[in-house]
């Protein structure tokens, strides 16, 4: 069994140490808070994992064609009817001699 490099007669030697610092009764909290502790990581761990998935999978999706502005023929007016024949325009000459 190796674990993070440390072989079986290690962890031993270091659960005794800890076991002579810490005491019986203190050993089992310290290990609770510990494993609480390396399980938060592991779910940060994967949260940071799938979120880094998800937005290379956005990358790696096509990216929608954009859209063809079609342009739309607009009603032409009436031509307007011949103006030769009206009176003449109002200009500021025509205004003063009223």
């Amino acid at each position: 069994m190796n674990f993070f490099g440390i072989g079986l007669p290690e962890m031993v030697l270091i659960l005794v140490v800890a076991l002579l610092v810490f005491g019986p009764k203190k050993l089992p909290e310290i290990g609770r808070s510990m494993g609480k502790a390396l399980r938060s990581f592991q779910d940060a761990s994967k949260e940071f994992e799938n979120e880094f998935k998800r937005e290379a999978e956005k990358l790696t999706e096509p990216t929608p064609q954009p859209m063809e502005a079609k342009l739309e023929e607009k009603p032409t007016l009436a031509p307007a009817e011949n103006t030769s024949e009206t009176e003449e325009p109002i200009t500021a000459t025509t205004i003063e001699k009223e």
